[in-house]
């Protein structure tokens, strides 16, 4: 699906090069985020996408001035958008532009049944639509943090953690469902962490897949939670996320393979699960703040 629809919002916006990722941590529907990036636009390029029921939400990187757009054949407005600013967009009312000048923007991609899946596991009623001003741009902080975290994942995917992808694609789709669709949970739900059996379940599995990967929702399934009640009650319980979790015990296995003199950086890399010798060295210095060479140096010493 990733390269399917990277691919078919790249013929659409007339970009060659659109780099996509996608997750199922919702078990009925994909949400996915795509990038999408022209600097040398033709001359009254005109960019539409095909109907269907589903939102897009644009995070444009790039101002771009006196854009036109329109809705079901008929104009909206011409306004000024601004790096940093989002817009939303109805794929069932046939949304396009006028691509004129240079862009560069990340795409969120969330079908209804993303949406309604959201709401069943928060307990609430399902959306309508979502409540915007066609065309227009809105300074949306929550979706430029969000999108900006997963600029290096679309220059990367090959060092793409799994459920770091799930935990940031799920916010998103949460915070279009709460901000523009007016989703509010029936009741609140429990405040407590895991119970200590689903903790040991969960560290049982994240453990085990240490060098792969493993989807959100197939640990919050195996201890009997929905995906958003789990990624709640995992960081209440453990204090941090469980893609943070998950870095931590590599790092961990890291050092004690930094032990082995006979084992070079790029070895130790692959048999922690990191996807090359900079990855490690970038988790390991966020997590114990030296290098991987500096701390095995520090040992010899």
């Amino acid at each position: 699906m990733t390269e399917a629809y990277g691919r078919r919002l790249g013929e659409a916006l007339r970009v060659e090069n659109a780099p996509a990722i996608a997750t199922r941590v919702l078990r009925t529907a994909d949400i996915a985020v795509t990038e999408v990036r022209c600097d040398n636009p033709l001359p009254q390029m005109r960019g539409s996408i095909q109907r269907e029921d589903a939102f897009l939400v644009g995070l444009h990187l790039r101002d771009f001035p006196n854009r036109e757009h329109w809705e079901d054949g008929r104009g909206t407005q011409v306004s000024d958008l601004r790096a940093g600013e989002s817009c939303l967009y109805d794929l069932k009312r046939g949304p396009g532009a006028l691509l004129d000048k240079p862009y560069h923007t990340l795409v969120f991609y969330l079908p209804r049944a993303a949406l309604d899946a959201i709401a069943d596991e928060a307990n609430a009623p399902r959306i309508g639509d979502l409540s915007y001003k066609p065309g227009a741009g809105v300074n949306d902080v929550t979706i430029s943090c969000l999108g900006n975290l997963l600029l290096p994942a679309l220059s990367h995917p090959d060092q793409v953690n799994p459920l770091f992808l799930d935990h940031v694609l799920l916010g998103v789709g949460v915070h279009v469902a709460q901000t523009y669709g007016g989703m509010r949970p029936m009741s609140q739900p429990p405040r407590g962490g895991l119970a200590p059996w689903q903790e040991r379940r969960a560290k049982e599995i994240l453990r085990a897949n240490l060098k792969g990967s493993v989807a959100l929702k197939e640990v919050a399934r195996e201890c009997g939670l929905s995906v958003g009640y789990f990624s709640h009650a995992f960081r209440r319980t453990l204090g941090m996320a469980p893609h943070q979790w998950l870095i931590e015990q590599r790092v961990a296995l890291s050092k004690e393979k930094l032990r082995d003199d006979g084992l070079s950086l790029s070895d130790v890399a692959a048999d922690c699960g990191f996807s090359d010798q900079s990855h490690l060295t970038r988790a390991f210095r966020q997590t114990v703040g030296v290098s991987p060479g500096a701390w095995r140096r520090t040992l010899q010493r």
